[in-house]
């Protein structure tokens, strides 16, 4: 063995990871087993093949600078002179090679130019998932124009807030979201030739009020724009936006440079992909984990991508097989759908090799997979917004990998939601693998990008951290370190949760505050206090809300209540359980306690209050009873 070698092999566990020990077994924290004298081996020479992958990355990773001309639209270009007749996208029956994907976005971008289009201006993109849309894209990308990707399931206010807080001069909509555009046109400020309409099935005509982008690029040239030459990794290129629980979402900044950084770690150190996989892509091109993570990597490699418009667990697999899909981009959620649909004993007869996404927890990591035949679980940490992300390119189990940014894990009262600073205000650091806040430090290199809004970016930000005059990014997670074996001295991370105020749910992140203004408006509320769950079978945490009525109030109308969360909230956001209390306990400040809702939950042998629960399917609330709680409790109520 050589000296380099060696050395690396000597590191203790203190730096992430057990060393070059075979003697006796140790104990994986990250998931829960020990490990024996063979499995230690194994592990040791299995992290020493992902070496040169690994220095790879580390190059990717060296800063560049601001002016440095790059984007994604340069890189479809370089795929379309390299590898013309390669699959770029399989949908719905279509297939497009590189070539001809290249040539459709420049018509596009043609078009965009001649309707006064240019390099900083903000476009409204509304679409599902199929090859068009990556056409539309990729065509603004070219020309430096921000393509602001909206949520396609928002309709009335929340969708003309979107339009209106990134000052986007056209709005594209697909054919199949015309009716939620033609249902809010009178409110934005926007005249009948600012609409762009990209045709779909073909049965509705063109709205009189927009322009038809596929008949206008019948009429341009298929050259590749000159203005991508001077398109620069600094340059916005997409507003992303967060779920929006009130149905006001945040837009997120989204840079050339942190578009490309991350789609070529995936690319090279996660998915490890190249122009001879195909990417099985389900999830919504307007998030970041969809267009980024996943379609990024592919973009990068030159890889075919096979799009679908949702997610089946039905025909994932058939699906995979058919059209040969090596890879696969997912959220936790989705694997736990997968898991559901009854097993075959082939089901591990596919060809895919490789896994990458957020939110595959422990609980079901490895029957998911085993029954798959997945060599490669690439999971990841990150946000649209934020300047911290983690990578498991070490293919350790149960971790969302390392990171080579500055991060730091300090101290936080759950139970008073709020960070924990000493007598000089300072953060304090926790102990290994004892959970703590993530925080990602803002510097020249590792910019905290934001959002559109100046205010809701600042209150994303710590200030005076560990020392005077710092700035760090306000994750609002829990993470821990674990031991995940060799691990050549890199600490690895586990997710924990979301702290107070915040908790995830059907992939999607909620804000405790803004669900609780919103129910807070129905006549009966006087006050509410919404917080995060655990529903056995399922990830993340549902919301719950403890409701205080008004005075004079004896019982909640849950008629009139139901109805008010379904109109005002989306499906993701809509508290699954409610519990009615007389009082409510405060801090000193009158911050809402949240910590011993938490512990109680909704069991009905815990809480004397009166419980309610909105069941699968259901649009109406209901008492909630002993018998459905058990339901819940098995993992068999239907969630």
């Amino acid at each position: 063995m050589s000296r380099k070698v060696s050395l690396l092999c000597a590191r203790e566990p203190g730096g992430g990871g057990f060393g070059f020990n075979f003697h006796g077994s140790r104990y994986h924290t990250a998931c829960n087993t020990a490990w024996s004298q063979a499995v230690i081996k194994k592990d040791v020479f299995t992290t020493l093949a992902e070496l040169p992958k690994l220095i790879k990355v580390k190059k990717l990773l060296r800063p560049r600078p601001g002016d440095t001309r790059d984007c994604l639209g340069a890189r479809v270009a370089t795929n379309a002179a390299r590898i013309p007749r390669r699959s770029a996208f399989v949908c719905e029956g279509q297939t497009m090679d590189w070539q001809h994907f290249n040539a459709a976005a420049n018509r596009y971008a043609a078009v965009f130019r001649a309707q006064g289009l240019k390099r900083g201006d903000a476009v409204s993109v509304l679409m599902e998932n199929r090859i068009d849309f990556m056409v539309v894209v990729i065509a603004l990308n070219k020309l430096g124009v921000i393509a602001s990707l909206i949520n396609t399931s928002l309709t009335g206010r929340p969708l003309t807030h979107c339009a209106e807080i990134t000052g986007a001069r056209k709005f594209l909509l697909g054919e199949e979201c015309m009716d939620a555009v033609a249902d809010v046109r009178s409110a934005l400020p926007l005249a009948d030739g600012d609409y762009l309409f990209v045709p779909d099935s073909g049965e509705r005509a063109t709205p009189e009020w927009a322009l038809n982008m596929a008949d206008a690029a019948a009429q341009t040239t298929a050259d590749n724009p000159p203005e991508t030459a001077d398109i620069t990794i600094e340059d916005v290129a997409f507003y992303i936006f967060t779920s929006g629980t009130t149905g006001l979402p945040k837009a997120a900044v989204l840079s050339n440079r942190r578009y490309l950084l991350t789609a070529s770690v995936v690319q090279v150190g996660g998915l490890q992909l190249t122009e001879d996989d195909r990417l099985y892509l389900c999830l919504p091109l307007f998030h970041g984990t969809g267009l980024m993570v996943g379609a990024g990597a592919a973009f990068l490699a030159g890889a075919s991508m096979f799009i679908r418009r949702r997610f089946s667990a039905s025909q994932f697999l058939p699906e995979v097989r058919e059209h040969r899909a090596t890879a696969f981009v997912y959220i936790g959620e989705l694997c736990r759908y997968l898991l559901h649909v009854p097993a075959q004993a082939d089901d591990a007869k596919n060809p895919l090799r490789a896994v990458v996404g957020n939110g595959l927890r422990p609980d079901i990591w490895h029957n998911f997979k085993q029954r798959f035949g997945i060599e490669r679980v690439a999971e990841f940490y990150g946000s649209s917004e934020g300047n911290v992300g983690f990578f498991n390119l070490l293919n350790k189990d149960c971790t969302v990998g390392s990171s080579a940014l500055p991060t730091a894990l300090i101290k936080y009262d759950v139970d008073r939601d709020e960070v924990v600073r000493d007598a000089a205000g300072r953060c304090q650091p926790v102990a290994p693998g004892e959970p703590g806040l993530l925080l990602g430090k803002i510097t020249p290199n590792t910019k905290f990008e934001g959002y559109t809004s100046a205010e809701a970016t600042e209150k994303k930000i710590l200030r005076d951290v560990l020392q005077p005059g710092d700035a760090w990014f306000n994750t609002g997670d829990l993470m821990r370190t674990v031991d995940v074996g060799f691990a050549l001295g890199l600490p690895h991370y586990q997710f924990v949760d979301r702290i107070g105020d915040t908790f995830r749910w059907k992939g999607e992140n909620v804000s405790t505050n803004e669900v609780g203004e919103i129910l807070n408006l129905h006549p009966q509320i006087a006050l509410s206090n919404v917080y995060g769950v655990e529903v056995p079978g399922t990830d993340g945490r549902a919301g719950m809300a403890s409701l205080r009525l008004e005075e004079g109030v004896s019982s909640l109308d849950l008629d009139s209540f139901s109805t008010h969360v379904q109109a005002e909230l989306p499906h993701f956001a809509r508290p699954l359980f409610l519990r009615i209390q007389s009082e409510m306990d405060t801090t000193g400040t009158f911050k809402l306690l949240k910590g011993d809702l938490r512990k109680q939950g909704y069991d009905p042998a815990q809480v004397n209050d009166v419980l309610c629960v909105l069941k699968p399917g259901a649009t109406r609330y209901e008492p909630l009873d002993a018998d459905f709680h058990a339901r819940i409790v098995q993992g068999t109520a239907g969630y």
